[in-house]
């Protein structure tokens, strides 16, 4: 008798052809509920209409690549021969196995995509060749933006970013009927995985309301200020845009300059406080800081004028005032994540121009000041698409985080959205409870005139890096910033490029000390010393480029924050006695993490 081996389609075969049937009716009511979750806030007028600009500038986009191939007939022909050729290959690779002769594959499977681990991908014929099929027609699409000629950098950068987007939203591991793995566990529970997962979708469009939130976690098993952003602190002061929060020590002496931390405000600032054993801020006050932070509002229309301008004076020039207060210290050391290390450039800039000292050491986290090596992120900035936006935040006075967080979910989106569709709402499975990305799912609003400062003046125009950026009425030169820099760079970083953090440690004019670190965005920050994982590179002065200083760079395991703070002790190792928050007859208003962290979009 033939095993499973020679039939390997007898293993998709219906057990219970009644329970699937009954699991069936229950999906397509399961999904008519999800449909009237996503219809019902826009017949109700809650959601605009969807726009199709978006759509137009993908087309249009797309349209310049094909009109390259189909304005010359020879290219025309050329361009299909090219498809066709893998198709043939692939056509008299599949006849060779069938008659159970050798045979090469047409295209080799990238040793590092995930979407094809199960072995049917490769041990069954059927979903080899869709596999294969796809892959050489996804290659094809991509070398075709990639060898067209006459397009602007720009257009090609967006061309080749929207192809990727296409091909992996059409992947055949998004569908049941084209995925092994999905086959095999819909016929094995006769459906019920599909049930499950239009549940799951139903419920995610009505938390959504109307907007599909696809859960990376478990939201109900977090609670900030019980298992996140737990370290023991006092909400000092607050204002319009930010509450300053300073940390309790745990240490007799701490170093005399006090240390402020400037977050991001596209996310929250507790990723520096995920729980005891990730916390940043935890290890840092345990190693003698006085950690100050700032926990960004979560803005609405009130804050809709609120621009760059304001984030530095009522944020960063607000919080050395506080700490002054506190403290009795004037000179300080700083911290700058992401865009918030970007607006601390342009404070330390600002500074400098009006003779301001108070800040002495400037760290930044995976922060760009230069713009010229942005990564894809540009891809979502040309004059179109920020006009676009600006009239959309003009109607609400600011960006939904939601908007955010699917660019950059989209930066990735085989690991942060498909992956999550696919177990969600596919094989019907829960979430599992994970607190960064429980830390990723909180997404904050932006203010109208802040985000458009930014995207113009750094993504579209580069102003900072260019020497003609103003603020305040000052013409803002990083070059006139001498004071000691660590600069950090992530090695997978898909948000601020490695390229880009060494290409913008030239801007400045004092001494900078470029370290690169193992892993992304956040991870390659977020790395506790116990943890032992990754490694970081150290090396000579960041100039010529990134490819000549790592070839002369020194690795080192683990984590990098202990370099860190041997590096700013390097700078002034000045202890004094540690101070308590609402010393100096400083009003507290409340525990740490504060209510403005709290905020829910």
């Amino acid at each position: 008798m033939a095993d499973d081996r020679q039939h390997p389609m007898l293993q998709y075969i219906i057990n219970n052809p009644e329970a699937f049937a009954q699991n069936l009716a229950k999906t397509l009511e399961q999904a008519g509920k999800a449909l009237a979750a996503y219809i019902e806030p826009r017949e109700q007028g809650k959601i605009p209409r969807d726009s199709t600009d978006e759509l137009t500038g993908v087309v249009k986009t797309l349209a310049q690549v094909g009109e390259y191939w189909m304005s010359d007939p020879q290219r025309a022909v050329e361009a299909q021969s090219r498809l066709w050729n893998g198709y043939i290959t692939l056509w008299n690779s599949s006849l060779k196995r069938m008659m159970g002769e050798p045979a090469e594959p047409a295209v080799q499977t990238p040793e590092k995509d995930r979407r094809f681990a199960d072995p049917d991908w490769e041990g069954n014929q059927y979903f080899d060749f869709i596999k294969q099929l796809y892959l050489i027609t996804s290659k094809w699409a991509e070398d075709m933006v990639l060898d067209a000629q006459g397009l602007d950098e720009h257009t090609r950068h967006k061309a080749e970013f929207y192809v990727k987007q296409i091909a992996n939203a059409v992947s055949p591991s998004n569908f049941v009927l084209t995925n092994p793995e999905l086959l095999r566990l819909t016929l094995e529970s006769n459906g019920e995985n599909l049930v499950k997962g239009m549940q799951h979708l139903a419920e995610d469009l009505k938390t959504g309301q109307g907007e599909l939130k696809i859960r990376q976690t478990d939201p109900s098993k977090f609670k900030l200020g019980e298992n996140l952003a737990t370290t023991p602190g006092k909400v000092i002061a607050q204002n319009d845009i930010c509450q300053i929060i300073q940390y309790t020590p745990t240490t007799e002496k701490v170093l005399k300059r006090p240390l402020l931390i400037v977050p991001p405000w596209i996310n929250k600032f507790y990723i520096l406080d995920l729980n005891p054993e990730k916390s940043f801020i935890k290890w840092a006050v345990d190693q003698g800081h006085t950690v100050f932070i700032i926990s960004w509002v979560n803005p609405d229309k009130r804050q809709a004028q609120k621009s760059f301008e304001h984030y530095m004076k009522e944020g960063i020039l607000h919080a050395l005032d506080v700490i002054k207060r506190a403290t009795r210290q004037e000179e300080v050391n700083t911290i700058g994540y992401c865009v918030g290390g970007t607006l601390l450039a342009v404070t330390l800039a600002y500074l400098a121009r009006i003779g301001d000292e108070r800040i002495k050491t400037a760290t930044f986290f995976t922060t760009q000041v230069d713009f010229t090596l942005a990564g894809d992120l540009k891809v979502f900035v040309d004059e179109d698409q920020i006009a676009i936006l600006e009239k959309r935040m003009a109607e609400y006075g600011y960006l939904d985080g939601s908007k955010m967080s699917s660019a950059f979910n989209m930066l990735r989106s085989n690991d942060l959205i498909w992956t999550y569709v696919i177990n969600n709402y596919l094989k019907g499975q829960e979430p599992f409870p994970f607190d960064l990305l429980y830390w990723n799912s909180d997404s904050t609003r932006m203010p109208a005139a802040n985000h458009s400062f930014y995207l113009r003046n750094c993504y579209l125009d580069n102003k900072l890096s260019k020497g003609e950026m103003e603020i305040a009425g000052e013409t803002l030169d990083l070059s006139e910033v001498t004071i000691p820099i660590f600069n950090l760079a992530t090695r997978e970083d898909h948000i601020a490029p490695p390229k880009s953090v060494f290409l913008g440690s030239g801007c400045f004019g004092g001494p900078v000390e470029y370290v690169l670190s193992g892993s992304g965005h956040i991870a390659g920050v977020v790395n506790p010393p116990a943890k032992n994982k990754y490694q970081y590179w150290t090396g000579r002065e960041p100039k010529g480029t990134l490819e000549n200083w790592l070839k002369n760079a020194e690795e080192h395991p683990g984590s990098w924050w202990p370099y860190w703070d041997q590096w700013i002790r390097s700078q002034d190792d000045t202890l004094a006695k540690a101070r308590k928050p609402g010393a100096n007859r400083v009003k507290i208003l409340e525990d740490a993490p504060g209510s403005y962290v709290m905020q829910k979009v």
